[in-house]
């Protein structure tokens, strides 16, 4: 089955949990996953020596993952989760973003139109997430 690389926010318990919660959905629908803060070494070792570690780990973890699915809740976007995306975008993987937060910038627009547009799906609640899985092991 794919590898998933569930992305998001993990600076306080709520992000973490809700990251959990998106990799519960991943998992019960078959698929291996990759969550940084419970597999990586940032959930491991919580020093500043260690931050190429945590780099390289998230890095490797993408590039083995044909999905990423990352939390996109929040006024803005979290940095690293656009940095994810976007490198998953420039090596072809296929992308979903949750987004749950009903805070808009624009009528049209959820999050930054650069996130938004490299998305091949924005869903608004994990049973959605749900089914978009399920449609992807359609294909």
């Amino acid at each position: 089955m794919a590898q998933v690389y569930v992305a998001g926010p993990l600076f306080n318990e709520g992000e973490r949990w809700y990251d959990e919660q998106i990799d519960a959905v991943v998992r019960a629908a078959g698929f291996t996953t990759f969550l940084p803060h419970r597999d990586g070494v940032e959930g491991k070792q919580k020093s500043a020596g260690n931050l190429r570690a945590i780099f390289d780990e998230d890095r490797d973890n993408v590039d083995a993952a044909q999905i990423v699915v990352a939390n996109l809740n929040g006024n803005a976007v979290d940095d690293g989760t656009a940095w994810e995306l976007g490198y998953a975008y420039a090596k072809g993987k296929y992308l979903i973003g949750v987004r749950t937060d009903w805070r808009k910038g624009f009528p049209d627009q959820q999050v930054n139109l650069m996130i938004e547009e490299c998305l091949h799906v924005m869903v608004r609640s994990l049973d959605e997430l749900q089914q978009q899985l399920e449609t992807y092991k359609a294909k």
